[in-house]
């Protein structure tokens, strides 16, 4: 089935015309055809090169995200230098593209600027022509320059200088957008001013035809009537459409009553709006369910879909609320809701602002984890501890709102919040069914820093990590070793230790504390029951109401009463009674 076109259109009624007056028709056509090659000009050169502009501004967004994943590539220990030639390659392919749509909208400005048969401002179209090339040039020559000095210093491993870099490099970017933005505008005003004189063309001939005779001029006020609704209307609705669109609005859609130029012009209009608006619902929609770093790199590329998997060294994190479930048990389910968002909320925002990723609610409990390609592998436990410390302190805060959100008097005062850190081997990748597939972390890593979580209600303690994470952790924190646990499913003794505070920020009470129970604890390794009580007692003394003080002054009064094997190791078993 042929689709009908505007020419062939309006070529219908100066045949329906023809019949009155041969001078009405031929000037009926003279200007008919003026006006489909100008409707014809709009969306083969004006829109295409509008599209060629934006894509500009995409292409150079993909070029920022490959150059990040050379620098991640790099970094790697050791480094991928496969990876890295690759994303080369990408990052060169994304710069020829940037060129090619840069000549493309070039080509198609010239065209227009070359054609004498419609009215166009051609000194306007050759400055843009003109700053394109220029803006383009600008962007392969700052950038080559940057790049010459950020690729020896990755090699040097300068990472601060090539941050510095990435900066300067994406200033640049956002400069070459925004002058392509610019451009843009630009370009829509020339679309405006031709828009404009085709109607205005169109309702000359209406007029000429009027005056030829008084019959003719009837019948093509009639027909015209129809024709110039539907040219004039679906141009008008395209003008409103392209300056929402401009202004950031893309919940509106244009409706297609034709099937010519403006009709196709139309729906593709459309599509794009559809697809802008899907990319952004997408990233909306999925951001409150999946960490918004893992749905950039889903969307992106393929490197987080691998259902391979691969094994990295990751610090993993579990929290939960000690009674908290009991405490909810006789709200309503609203207001349940509303305590539970609170809560998560709170306990969330330090990992969200420590760069950890969010990988599930289990109740009232939280998994989170720390490391590449998200965080660097060396700031990865230390800044899983101090999120750990933000949320002990945030706990406590919570523990004072939790009676007027509950609608109680009080709360227990073992109400409280319990962390578990461990950093080791896991396997991360996308897994899952071919129903659903899940980005998450397993291995022992993960189950340790479970038992931990769980650990703390036995020694009275808020924060537990294994020894793994406190020494990558560095100096950041302040911790003490509690004991050494044999968690379920493990043979071997692991050293554990409890996150005190931030590092600098202890008090001369849990400095003392600190002293106390290191003492305490060698002695009670060497089966020395009486020094190892005293050391505890003087713990308990400095810090009344310590945990793990009790805990352990408790444990030595049971082994003094029945005394452990011959063949003890100084390790509790989680298991053990």
């Amino acid at each position: 089935m042929l689709r009908p076109s505007i020419r062939k259109r309006i070529l219908g009624i100066a045949l329906g015309l023809i019949f009155l007056m041969v001078v009405t028709s031929a000037l009926s056509t003279v200007m008919t055809q003026k006006i489909a090659h100008q409707l014809d000009e709009l969306t083969t050169k004006y829109v295409e090169a509008y599209g060629h502009l934006a894509r500009m501004n995409v292409r150079t967004l993909e070029q920022a995200v490959v150059v990040r994943r050379m620098v991640a590539a790099k970094i790697q220990t050791p480094p991928d230098e496969t990876a890295f030639a690759n994303q080369q390659t990408v990052y060169e392919a994304k710069g020829k593209e940037i060129d090619q749509e840069a000549q493309a909208a070039r080509a198609l400005i010239i065209a227009i600027i070359d054609d004498p048969t419609t009215v166009s401002d051609d000194a306007k179209l050759g400055r843009i022509e003109n700053r394109i090339e220029t803006v383009t040039s600008d962007l392969h020559r700052y950038l080559d320059e940057e790049n010459k000095r950020m690729w020896p210093l990755l090699e040097a491993g300068n990472m601060m200088e090539v941050r510095a870099s990435l900066v300067r490099a994406d200033t640049l970017r956002d400069e070459f957008n925004q002058k392509i933005e610019e451009i843009r505008h630009d370009m829509l005003g020339q679309v405006r001013s031709d828009a404009s004189v085709t109607m205005r063309d169109q309702q000359r001939a209406i007029i000429v035809s009027a005056i030829v005779t008084t019959l003719a001029a009837i019948l093509g006020l009639t027909f015209a009537f129809f024709v110039s609704t539907g040219i004039t209307r679906p141009v008008r609705r395209l003008l409103e459409g392209t300056r929402a669109v401009e202004a950031g609005r893309l919940d509106g859609s244009i409706d297609v009553t034709t099937r010519d130029e403006i009709g196709q012009l139309t729906a593709a209009f459309n599509n794009m709006v559809e697809q802008l608006r899907h990319k952004e619902r997408l990233r909306e929609t999925f951001g409150r369910y999946v960490d918004p770093r893992v749905v950039e790199g889903l969307i992106a590329s393929q490197s987080l879909t691998a259902s391979d998997g691969e094994r990295r060294v990751m610090t993993v994190l579990f929290c939960d609320m000690k009674g908290f479930t009991s405490l909810s048990e006789g709200t309503t389910p609203q207001g349940l809701v509303k305590v539970m968002n609170h809560y998560l909320s709170t306990m969330s925002g330090p990992i969200r602002s420590h760069r950890g990723i969010i990988d599930k609610y289990i109740g009232d409990a939280i998994m989170a984890y720390w490391g590449p390609p998200f965080t660097e592998h060396s700031e990865q436990a230390r800044l899983a501890c101090l999120a750990a410390v933000e949320m002990a302190d945030r706990g406590t805060a919570l523990r004072t709102e939790l009676p007027e959100l509950l609608g109680v008097r009080t709360v227990p005062s073992d109400c409280e919040v319990r962390i578990g850190i461990a950093t080791g081997e896991v396997l991360v990748g996308s897994i899952g069914s071919e129903f659903m597939m899940s980005y998450t972390v397993m291995g022992d890593a993960v189950n340790l820093a479970s038992r931990l979580e769980n650990a703390n209600k036995i020694y009275g303690s808020h924060s537990l990590a294994s020894e793994p994470a406190i020494t990558a952790a560095g100096d950041a924190v302040e911790a003490r070793e509690i004991d050494r646990l044999v968690v379920a499913g493990q043979t071997r003794p692991e050293a554990v230790f409890e996150i005190i505070g931030r590092a600098g920020e202890l008090t001369e009470k849990q400095l003392e504390l600190l002293a106390r129970y290191a003492e305490g604890l060698a002695a009670y390794r060497a089966r020395r029951w009486d020094d190892a009580r005293r050391a505890f007692q003087a713990a308990l003394e400095a810090v009344p109401g310590d945990g793990p003080s009790r805990t352990m002054a408790q444990r030595v009064e049971n082994f003094q009463a029945n005394p452990p094997a011959a063949d003890w190791d100084g390790a509790w078993r989680l298991d053990q009674k």
